[in-house]
Formats: C-alpha cells, sequence, structure tokens
C-alpha cells in the first residue's frame, strides 16, 4: 500500500495544499516519511488524513467557480466501527459545502472495503447539496465495495459510476462529462 500514490498530474493544476479554503491548506507532506497506516500497512505520504484511521483521501481538484471536487480515497470506508462518512462530512465535505461546492467525484478504486452504519450522513449530505442541482459520485469502487454499499442502500444517496479511464483527462472536461449525464439521469 506504500506504494500507491495520490494522482497527481493534475497537481500543476491544483494542490489542496495551497489552495487557502482548503481544509488542507498549508498541510506539509514528506516524500520520505511513512507514518500514517492503515491496519499496520504504511501508505504514501502524500495522502491527507481527516480523522479516520482506516480510510485517507487527497483532494485532487476543487473548482469554486464551476462548484465540483474531485476526491480521490484509499483504505477501508469503515461506518460500522469508525463513522468514516461522520468524520469525512464535517472534517471535509462540509467545509466545501460551506464554499458552495455541491458537486462530488470521489474517486474509490483503492477503498477496497465498506462496512456500512447508519446512512444518516448520506442522505443529510445529499440533502444539504440536492436543492443547489447537486450530486455525488462515487467511481470505480472495486466489485466487493460496490455490492456492500448497493446491499447498504447507500447508492439511494450516492451514485455509482464507473470510468476508467478517468486519468486520460483534464478535471474540468472529467467533471463536465460526469454533470451532463447526471443531469439526462435525474
Amino acid at each position: 500500500m506504500h506504494q500507491i500514490e495520490p494522482f497527481y498530474n493534475w497537481r500543476h493544476l491544483y494542490t489542496a495544499e495551497e489552495d487557502e479554503i482548503s481544509p488542507f491548506f498549508g498541510a506539509e507532506h514528506s516524500e520520505f516519511e511513512y507514518s500514517n497506516t492503515i491496519y499496520n500497512y504504511y501508505i504514501h505520504p502524500q495522502w491527507d488524513e481527516f480523522g479516520s484511521r482506516t480510510l485517507y483521501m487527497k483532494a485532487l481538484f476543487v473548482d469554486y467557480d464551476l462548484n465540483f471536487a474531485i476526491i480521490e480515497l484509499i483504505g477501508e470506508w469503515n461506518d460500522a466501527v469508525e463513522n468514516d462518512i461522520m468524520q469525512l462530512k464535517r472534517s471535509v465535505i462540509d467545509h466545501m459545502i460551506n464554499h458552495k461546492v455541491n458537486k462530488f467525484i470521489l474517486i474509490a478504486e483503492n477503498v477496497l472495503n465498506f462496512h456500512s452504519g447508519d446512512r444518516d450522513y448520506y442522505e443529510e449530505w445529499n440533502e444539504d447539496i440536492r436543492d443547489d442541482g447537486g450530486w455525488i459520485v462515487l467511481m470505480n469502487t472495486p466489485e466487493q465495495t460496490r455490492s456492500e454499499i448497493q446491499r447498504a442502500r447507500i447508492d439511494r444517496y450516492v451514485r455509482l459510476w464507473d470510468n476508467p479511464n478517468w486519468r486520460t483527462h483534464q478535471p474540468g472536461d472529467l467533471f463536465q462529462s460526469i454533470d451532463n449525464a447526471m443531469l439526462r439521469l435525474w
């Protein structure tokens, strides 16, 4: 797991550490010191912590004019024990919503497990953004994670999406393609 880095080809366009609005503004990352772990496995130091012991993230791109964020996740999404959705919602998402971000692309190809808990925070998140035309897309979840999300009926609040070639797009193009499709789906 220590070799899995957050996607870095958009760093010339956006870095959360340099975004004065970001909850990660001013964060410093070592390239050599590995300190964060997921179940005793070190993860790359570029991942950001937000209060969970099993799930980490990286805000890859945020556009406050077009009101969208692209966030990459790694680890185990554990709502049953760790209440990861509450941590993510309170520590990061609420902050972004307060700055008018209402469309979220969560890249979850490195989320290896999902353990459901209450759906309250998913419902709250959906209610917070729905009236402004917002949406939440969970992209590229591994099959076992996808089936757990569907079994827990979280897909009522979060649209499951696959785009294995997302890295070949610029962030605005990726957002625009999903936003256009979401307009047709809702």
